[in-house]
């Protein structure tokens, strides 16, 4: 990895850093121009398709599914090539004909509706061959836009639809034939065209594009340009900047692994700069860009599907996601100055930084599209797809505003392109969890999932929380952030809702934990990433991540066992009482792991300020005490220290006078 640095901040080191660890960036560029147009007319109108049926409807559900599905398989297949050292300058005949094949699986649906929805449950030979093309396509879109995990796990839940008859104990069911299976999951809104793929087709397809156009304006720009002015300047300040810059941007484009490569380029090479050693570099910024998809108000779309999975209102999963998010990036920002204090990391020099005036001046009316997105979704009574396509045409608006980020034609065409391109990963990966969940409903393989989590943790909730946890980071390897959160909820919130868990808390706590799969090794692919753009050693920045994070993963049990974090069912008294004690508890977890806070701390007082911080997290008023009382302890050993230490400079030099 010693070729990256020095270089990691020039565009092509940037695309090659994420062809090697972000499959979704290995795409084709095409060198014909009579090609290149086509593609990117074909795009524009697939774009321009969702954005007409944001306002104005879509057909039947089936139908328009099966269109968006069949759409983006298309360019699927036009973008990526078979082996990821294929021809990347045109496509390939066989990969023509296949984005050929899957337009052929939605004119046969809305050709033959009527017929398809009558013979429901009773397929004629036609519906099954087009339900296995249909599947085929999906698994090796999958594979070629997302790697290997996502069709993998496909694969073997429909084995196990096959075959699961043949299993003991919980994991057994009756079995299905291939004709039920392929039929279940081609015709009905429970299988491929499900749940997922209709968030994939509304909610999330718009909020891309609305990342697309907030891109074009030059939003990156102002939200690095900011950090800068506000903490540039601070101990460590590089660091800081990459913990702001990156949860804001990751909020809104929701992937974790191009976030890292793009603000990380910048922010790295300055912590390096600085005096951070490389691991801690890149895992501050590979946990900054994973934390981003847990902060509202965009949550990288997955707000979105959680509020149409659970049936509840968007802005109340927002409303509860705020604390614990603010929380995870208090704790990130904790260490990161703990650790400048302690090695005596000084931030840029002032006249190297941009004035804060400045730059909100310049690019300050970008944030007009954002506050106008917050008021529409939380105080204007209207969907969050029309709140979504208005927004996009105030951030086309707001971009006049001033020359230097003004949207011409060319940026909206470009910017209703990048976001279809972007939308093919995702789209494909909701595709491939309608296999998944589909089998798992119609097996019943959810249920048991969550039986077995429920037997292994016994009586203790504690326990089941640890094992759905465990479980939820092994199912979140090497996935995207929005599948990783839709297998997780089916898969393990389950057993958490037969505890009596409420369902919100239950999915926000399976959410942290498939995000940070991302983050945690082996499998860590932001941290890794990271790691390209540092020079450090993966696995050693995957481990620096985990420690950075650690306040991440104690929080979702902390809103487990009190859900007043989550600013439910309290009043506002009680809690500001908890966010406060929290607030103590991540800084002093974050002095236990840098064994520092005032100054140096030996073994024990790290101990106690680690069982500090676990008392002031925890949900309860005596453990908020004995939280306390350890936490003036440390202070008053560290003051003393302090107090010591001038003491004995003071008396060093006298003597030497």
């Amino acid at each position: 990895m010693s070729d990256t640095i020095g270089t990691a901040n020039t565009p092509e080191m940037q695309k090659k850093l994420l062809e090697e660890y972000d499959s979704e960036s290995r795409y084709r560029e095409f060198g014909g121009k009579v090609s290149a147009i086509a593609v990117k007319a074909f795009a524009i109108l697939v774009a321009l398709y969702h954005l007409y049926g944001a306002v104005f409807g879509t057909p039947v559900t089936l139908k328009h599914r099966s269109l968006h599905v069949a759409m983006i398989l298309a360019l699927g297949f036009i973008f990526y090539p078979f082996r990821k050292k294929g021809n990347r300058a045109k496509v390939a005949i066989p990969d023509l004909l296949l984005a050929l094949l899957a337009a052929a699986t939605t004119v046969y649906v809305i050709v033959d509706y009527v017929g398809i929805v009558g013979r429901a449950g009773m397929p004629n030979m036609t519906d099954l061959v087009f339900a296995a093309a249909l599947i085929l396509l999906v698994l090796e879109g999958a594979r070629r836009v997302t790697g290997w995990a996502l069709p993998a796990l496909g694969v073997a839940f429909i084995l196990y639809a096959l075959f699961g008859r043949s299993l003991p104990g919980f994991f057994g069911h009756r079995g299905y034939s291939w004709a039920d299976l392929s039929s279940f999951l081609f015709v009905s809104t429970d299988g491929i065209y499900g749940t997922a793929v209709g968030v994939s087709a509304s909610y999330i397809y718009l909020f891309i594009l609305f990342g697309a156009f907030m891109d074009k304006s030059g939003m990156g720009k102002f939200f690095n340009d900011m950090a800068l002015a506000l903490a540039g300047g601070a101990k460590g300040g590089p660091a800081k900047v990459a913990v702001i810059a990156s949860g804001f941007l990751g909020s809104i484009n929701g992937a974790a692994v191009a976030n890292v490569v793009t603000t990380g380029t910048f922010t790295i090479p300055l912590m390096k700069k600085t005096g951070y050693d490389k691991e801690f570099a890149g895992a501050v910024e590979a946990s900054a860009s994973v934390g981003g998809q847990l902060l509202p108000p965009i949550m990288g779309a997955a707000a979105f599907i959680m509020a149409e999975v659970l049936g509840i209102q968007y802005k109340t999963i927002a409303l509860a996601a705020i604390l614990p998010a603010l929380l995870y990036y208090i704790g990130i920002i904790a260490q990161v100055h703990i650790r400048a204090t302690k090695c005596g990391l000084e931030g840029i020099s002032r006249e190297n930084l941009p004035k804060a005036w400045q730059v909100f001046k310049e690019r300050g009316h970008l944030l007009i599209p954002l506050v106008f997105l917050v008021v529409m979704l939380f105080a204007s009574g209207k969907t969050v797809i029309y709140s979504a396509f208005m927004t996009i045409l105030v951030t086309i608006a707001a971009s006049m505003l001033r020359k230097s980020t003004r949207m011409g034609l060319k940026d909206v065409l470009d910017a209703l392109f990048e976001g279809t391109r972007s939308m093919i990963s995702v789209a494909i990966a909701c595709a491939s969890v309608g296999i998944i969940i589909g089998v798992a409903s119609l097996t019943g393989f959810g249920l048991s999932m969550a039986s077995a989590i429920v037997a292994l943790g016994g009586k203790s909730l504690f326990l089941t929380l640890a094992f759905t946890m465990v479980a939820c980071m092994i199912l979140g390897m090497g996935l995207p952030s929005i599948p990783a959160y839709l297998i997780t909820a089916t898969m393990a919130a389950p057993a958490l809702v037969r505890l009596g868990i409420d369902p919100l808390v239950s999915h926000l706590f399976v959410f942290y934990f498939a995000m940070f799969a991302n983050i945690t090794p082996p499998v860590a692919l932001a941290s890794f990433a990271a790691a390209g753009i540092s020079g450090g050693s993966p696995m050693k920045t995957g481990v620096t991540s985990l420690k950075l994070s650690l306040a991440g993963f104690i929080v979702p049990y902390m809103f487990v066992y009190n859900d007043a974090l989550l600013l439910r069912g309290t009043d506002f008294w009680s809690g500001a009482l908890v966010m406060l004690t929290s607030i103590v508890g991540v800084i002093m977890l974050g002095g236990a792991i840098e064994g520092y806070l005032l100054a140096r701390m030996n073994i024990l007082l790290r101990l106690l300020s680690l069982a500090g911080a676990i008392f002031l997290m925890t949900p309860n008023r005596f453990q908020d005490l004995y939280g306390a009382a350890a936490v003036a302890l440390v202070v008053v050993v560290q003051l003393f220290q302090l107090k010591k230490r001038r003491v004995e400079a003071c008396e060093d030099t006298v003597a030497k006078a």
